[in-house]
């Protein structure tokens, strides 16, 4: 398989985690959204990352659909969202948000990147929805003891959430105070620390 993106983006990065902890082997190509377009555009003509070429050449744009096809290269009692439910649907929610809250952070980056006066509006907006997301996500976690979210062994929702937080943290320096948040910070540092974080991983690089 061949990944393409750069490890910066949150959803770039939940993907090769999940490659990495699964033991699948994959090419990375860190090609940039802007600068590499051209090249990313053969396979992928929204030109957006991550995308994942699989073995037979077919092409997913989307990361959770990568995830759920991943999933499916594993045993059962291996893969990282949970398999029954109500934990299932719990996982999801929780990827969801952060997958949602790392939207809002890329959107409210391009709203200050790209245009010389930000809409104080879109701006304030985009704050108030990360906050909420923020407390939402720590009042969850903080209500489950486990080393992860959903228990003893790591998931795809855990990925989601560290990954975010540190794009969070990156481009949007001090905008929300992680130290606000406790049981997301002390999440985020045991996540990162895990040797496969620290191989998956690039410091944030804003577009040119």
């Amino acid at each position: 398989m061949i990944l393409i993106g750069q490890y910066d983006s949150p959803f770039v990065r939940r993907v090769g985690i999940a490659l990495m902890l699964y033991g699948l082997a994959f090419e990375h190509r860190p090609w940039s959204a802007f600068g590499d377009a051209d090249k990313i555009r053969p396979y992928n003509p929204l030109t957006r990352v991550p995308t994942l070429v699989l073995d037979d050449g077919e092409v997913l744009t989307e990361s959770h659909l990568m995830l759920d096809y991943l999933d499916s290269l594993v045993a059962a009692d291996r893969r990282m969202f949970p398999t029954g439910e109500p934990a299932r649907h719990q996982a999801l929610r929780i990827a969801a948000l952060a997958t949602g809250l790392g939207d809002k952070s890329v959107s409210l980056f391009y709203e200050k990147r790209l245009h010389e006066n930000a809409s104080d509006l879109w701006v304030g907006r985009c704050r108030t929805q990360i906050e909420s997301v923020l407390a939402a996500l720590d009042a969850d976690r903080a209500a489950r003891p486990g080393a992860y979210w959903f228990g003893d062994r790591i998931g795809h929702a855990d990925v989601a959430v560290a990954a975010v937080l540190r794009f969070l943290g990156e481009a949007h320096p001090g905008l929300v105070p992680l130290a606000g948040f406790p049981a997301l910070e002390a999440h985020a540092a045991r996540l990162e620390a895990l040797p496969v974080f620290q191989a998956i991983f690039q410091p944030f690089i804003p577009p040119a």
